[in-house]
């Protein structure tokens, strides 16, 4: 079930932006340079390793500060002082007294070992001031996270599942995009060409034989016929659009089969066309039937002068067997500016909510050309689960277990979803996921250069495999 005491109302809180100011060397990370993905890893994150990074909440930790480089080792002719402070004031019984500056030395090791008690869901922040002759410094903020253990079992796995190929209105090919995909940072996607499920499967057998990390999944974008409506396929078996497109007999008896439909309806609200609802209906059953999950498209999206959905019909799907809203999207920024449809669909989708309308919403890029925006990346969804295969991600989009991000260039990260999921993105967003990033860059520039018809990329790859699940184990607390 869709997690409805989480829910929020808006996912547009900076929730660490906001509360930290600019003198703790947090708050100005994205002025730092920019991965593709528009992640930014933080100087203290480079130079150091922290260990574990994400903790059982509730429990006592061994936080363990590594240093990395000779520029940044702990110096034993030093003096070392340790503050320790809970970002949302829950402390516990903990060892060391939140707020105050303790003494502290480095471990013989070279390492600094803080045992804590990680109280409750919140990030915990730990600053080191270094006092050598009359100069001082302070390292930090070390951020670690506490989750409770339904949520610490899963992992953040980035994903956009509405995009496009030559094979209808994008630029590039399949195996482009997939690669384009992953060097911004994806774990998982799916290609959705218009009325074609087929390049989808083209992206995943070009790559079938190569040792890569990046899950690609079918999908298509819908338009059933005299629909105006788009509707996304994701994880579907094949195609949809396939029984009726280019396709006479086809295209007769799925129209007949959405008339039997339109006159099972009974009574609408006005201003909802009858025909309309009833292809809506006719596509996502036939969506569930091939294994997949049905996604409502950009509703605001203006086309011909108006919102491609009206008012009336979007109310009336919204409460029908959609499995989840694109809430927002960047291809074409200038557009989005102008019209403000990111904007209005999370004020719509706010507004539902209070309503009781509960709908699980997603983030998508809709590029219809990986190369041309530079919004590409931008724009995804963070689903939590014990692993970026298909029943696991559709699982969590389902029950709400995922959120969508916008990072908008030169602005802050904007996150939707249920409250203690945004809080814990922004975490990720800052912490964890710039470094996931890095490695996925790696490995998607190597796709792209096998697909140029390189073949030693794809030995460099096989070496490069389960990068970032070691990262993961890595990060997460034993």
């Amino acid at each position: 079930m869709f997690r409805q005491r989480n829910l929020i109302f808006a996912g547009l809180f900076v929730i660490f932006g906001c509360l930290l100011t600019p003198d703790s060397g947090w708050a100005g990370w994205w002025h730092l340079p920019q991965l593709p993905s528009g992640s930014v890893v933080r100087d203290v994150n480079r130079y150091y390793d922290l260990t574990p990074r994400i903790a059982r909440a509730d429990s006592n930790v061994e936080v363990v500060i590594r240093p990395l480089y000779d520029h940044c080792r702990f110096k034993p002719e030093a003096q070392y002082k340790v503050t320790y402070t809970a970002l949302d004031q829950i402390y516990g019984d903990s060892p060391l007294p939140p707020g105050k500056q303790t003494d502290i030395t480095p471990a013989e090791d070279g390492t600094m070992r803080l045992s804590l008690y990680l109280a409750s869901e919140q990030a915990h922040l730990i600053f080191i001031e270094e006092t050598l002759a009359d100069k001082k410094k302070t390292i930090g903020p070390f951020v670690v996270y506490s989750l409770k253990e339904d949520l610490f079992a899963l992992r953040p796995w980035k994903g956009d599942f509405h995009m496009h190929s030559h094979n209808s209105d994008g630029v590039e090919s399949p195996a482009y995009v997939a690669g384009v995909c992953r060097r911004v940072g994806l774990d998982f996607m799916a290609l959705t060409d218009h009325h074609k499920h087929t390049p989808s499967l083209e992206a995943a057998a070009f790559y079938k034989d190569v040792p890569i990390d990046l899950k690609i999944y079918g999908g298509e974008e819908i338009h059933a016929p005299d629909n105006p409506v788009h509707i996304v396929a994701f994880g579907t078996r094949d195609g949809v659009s396939q029984l009726y497109r280019d396709n006479p007999e086809g295209e007769k008896q799925v129209r007949e089969e959405i008339a039997k439909i339109k006159d099972s309806l009974g009574t609408l609200p006005d201003g909802v066309d009858p025909w309309h609802a009833a292809a809506c209906r006719w596509v996502v059953d036939r969506i569930h039937e091939r294994g997949g999950l049905a996604m409502l498209c950009h509703p605001y999206w203006v086309t011909r002068n108006a919102h491609n959905v009206g008012e009336p019909l979007l109310d009336y799907l919204l409460r029908s067997n959609f499995d989840m809203l694109e809430l927002v999207s960047g291809d074409n920024w200038e557009e989005i500016r102008q019209y403000d449809q990111n904007a209005l669909q999370a004020a719509m989708w706010q507004n539902k909510l209070m309503e009781g309308v509960r709908i699980p919403v997603v983030g998508i890029s809709d590029t219809h050309g990986m190369e041309r925006s530079e919004q590409f990346g931008r724009y995804f969804t963070v689903c939590f689960a014990p692993s970026a295969d298909l029943d696991n991600l559709q699982q969590a989009m389902k029950s709400g277990m995922a959120v969508a991000v916008e990072t908008v260039r030169g602005d802050r990260p904007l996150v939707y979803g249920s409250w203690r999921l945004v809080k814990y993105a922004h975490f990720l967003l800052k912490e964890v996921l710039p470094q996931h990033d890095e490695l996925c860059y790696e490995e998607g520039r190597l796709m792209l250069q096998y697909a140029a018809g390189d073949p030693s990329a794809a030995e460099l790859l096989g070496a490069m495999r389960g990068r970032v699940a070691k990262l993961y184990d890595t990060y997460w607390m034993k």
